[in-house]
This record gives C-alpha cells, sequence and structure tokens, in this order.
C-alpha cells in the first residue's frame, strides 16, 4: 500500500518553548496586533443581524430551497413539504391516546408547526452555529486587524482571513477556519476527514501568496488551545491545523472576550426577542401550513375552523399506519 504523502509545515512563527502545551501552534505575538476595539452599541447590532441571517439560513436549509428558486417553484415546494409532514405526523405520533388528547380542539397550523419543529429540531440546533459565524466574521472586519475577511462559506471553512506579521516584509497569513459550537459537534472519527478537507481547500486556494493555518474555532467550549491532529500511529493528519477554544479563539477575531460576548448577546436576546419569539426556530411558510391542513381536512380530522374536534377519530387515524 502506498504511504500518504507527507504533511510540509507551513511557514508560520510558531511557540518555541517546548515546555508549553501550545508548542508548535502559531505565536500570536508576531502577528498584526488589535488596534481598535468594537463598541458595544456596534457589536449589538452585529449580533442582531447575525441573529437575523442565521434565522433566514436556517430556513432555507431545513426546507432544501435553492438559492435562485422562483415564486411558482417556492410553492410547489411549500406544499409537498405540507403533505410530507403530514405522513410524519401520523408515522411519528408516540402514543395514539396522548397525542389524541394533546391536539383536541388545537387547530392544525398550531399542530403544523409543532410537528414541523419536532422534525426539524437537529437542523433548528444548527442555527445557534451559524449564528456565530456570521457573527465572529462581522466582527473579525469591524476590528480592522485583518487585511481581508471572507463571507461565510458553505463547504468545509466557513470563513477565510488574512492577516500581515509584525515582520511586514513577510507574506501574510492565509487562516482557513471552521465554526463548531462545540468540540463534540463532530465525532471523533470525523475529526480525520474534517481536518484534511480543511486543509485541502487550503492547499488549492489561488488567491493565497503565504503560509497558511487552519483552525476549528470552538465557539462555546471554555479553554486556550489545544491540538486535534494526530492518528493513534502518532502521525499528523495536519501540523498545520489547529483548534482553537472560545477563550482564545473569540479575543483573536473579535478583540472581545467570550463572556462579554455571550453578556451582549444576552442584552440583545433579552431587549429584542420573547423565548417564543427567538429565531432559533424557522419559521414555517403559510403555504406549507396550508397544504397539511388540506391533509387534515381530507381525512376528516378537523372542523370548518381547522380544529381537531373528534379524539377518538384521531386514535383511529395513527393506529391505522
Amino acid at each position: 500500500m502506498a504511504k500518504s504523502a507527507k504533511t510540509i509545515p507551513q511557514n508560520y512563527p510558531r511557540i518555541q518553548d517546548e515546555s508549553s502545551p501550545h508548542y508548535g501552534c502559531l505565536d500570536e505575538s508576531l502577528l498584526a496586533p488589535h488596534e481598535i476595539k468594537i463598541s458595544v452599541e456596534t457589536i449589538k447590532s452585529l449580533i442582531q443581524s447575525a441573529i437575523t441571517n442565521a434565522g433566514r439560513k436556517s430556513r432555507r436549509e431545513i426546507l432544501s430551497l435553492p438559492a435562485d428558486a422562483k415564486a411558482d417553484e417556492l410553492e410547489a415546494i411549500y406544499r409537498k413539504e405540507g403533505r410530507e409532514l403530514f405522513k410524519y405526523f401520523r408515522k411519528y405520533c408516540g402514543d395514539p391516546a396522548a397525542t389524541a388528547h394533546q391536539i383536541y380542539k388545537k387547530n392544525y397550523r398550531d399542530v403544523a408547526v409543532e410537528q414541523f419543529r419536532n422534525r426539524t429540531l437537529q437542523k433548528e440546533r444548527m442555527n445557534s452555529g451559524w449564528r456565530y459565524q456570521y457573527l465572529v466574521i462581522d466582527c473579525a472586519r469591524h476590528t480592522k486587524r485583518f487585511e481581508s475577511v471572507s463571507d461565510i462559506g458553505a463547504a468545509e471553512g466557513d470563513f477565510n482571513a488574512t492577516i500581515k506579521f509584525s515582520d511586514v516584509s513577510r507574506e501574510p497569513l492565509s487562516l482557513y477556519v471552521s465554526v463548531k459550537n462545540r468540540s463534540n459537534t463532530m465525532g471523533g472519527a470525523d475529526w480525520p476527514k474534517a481536518i484534511q478537507a480543511l486543509e485541502n481547500v487550503a492547499k488549492v486556494d489561488k488567491n493565497r501568496t503565504g503560509p497558511y493555518c487552519c483552525i476549528f474555532g470552538i465557539a462555546m467550549d471554555r479553554g486556550d488551545r489545544y491540538i486535534k491532529r494526530e492518528q493513534k500511529t502518532k502521525i499528523a493528519h495536519s501540523v498545520n491545523t489547529e483548534v482553537w477554544l472560545s477563550d482564545f479563539f473569540w479575543p483573536f477575531f473579535t478583540n472581545t472576550s467570550y463572556e462579554e460576548i455571550m453578556r451582549l448577546v444576552l442584552d440583545v436576546l433579552v431587549s429584542s426577542y420573547s423565548p417564543e419569539d427567538l429565531p432559533t426556530q424557522v419559521d414555517v411558510p403559510p403555504q406549507l401550513l396550508d397544504s397539511f391542513g388540506e391533509s387534515c381536512a381530507e381525512t376528516g380530522l378537523i372542523d370548518e375552523l381547522g380544529n381537531f374536534n373528534d379524539p377518538y377519530k384521531l386514535v383511529s387515524f395513527f393506529c391505522n399506519k
């Protein structure tokens, strides 16, 4: 079996103190420093924008909406999803008697929203991750520390940034960043593939001129940095990939501590949203709700007002799948 190609360490400044737990990692002291502190008002504005953008992305991802879909195509997708939701409603009701009791006299629209969110719970949890992707990108731009910061990505890397060295004669360092909410977002077997995929993005970037460093930024796990780049054989998947925990990740890109960021996010949530209205959950398109209601009506489950009016009929419906 052919041996895999050896990964060549990139020529960026690394911590040389062998007693340091971060020996071999990027030495931030040799990079251009932060020069400004983003105002609280600006960060709150960026948080509000990140919440809105994450909500929009959630809806598009959950419903698999093509970016260039026209109105009639969206209508067809929504109606199809409404029918699929009705099938889910029947198939995964759990306890037929308890479910019939719980939704008796409820309107189909309320039940449809609840069912939709149950079905998409895992993807809705991704909303929080997207929120912090948008936020860190916007904050990085406002710090003026970086020469460039790309838009949020759709592949292995979430964004790229370039930063100058203190020694301005050197080519700038390119950073390829994948943002994760927590380090356990990926299973242990997924890390090697993700590391390799992120470094492949860096290797083929035709716009890069200097060295690169790949980063997994962990938005919410406390701590500084740790290295997750070795297999059981102790052969490195990449000597150019680092994992930055929240206490290093947020200050590096935003010049603001992790706890301060979280406090400001809370300020925005408290001042702008009730818990029920927080767009961590996706607004269900009305066409989808209408399609779900039509399926309920065709099956005789709702009255003329759209309410589930016969719990025994519901039990029969759930029992005869």
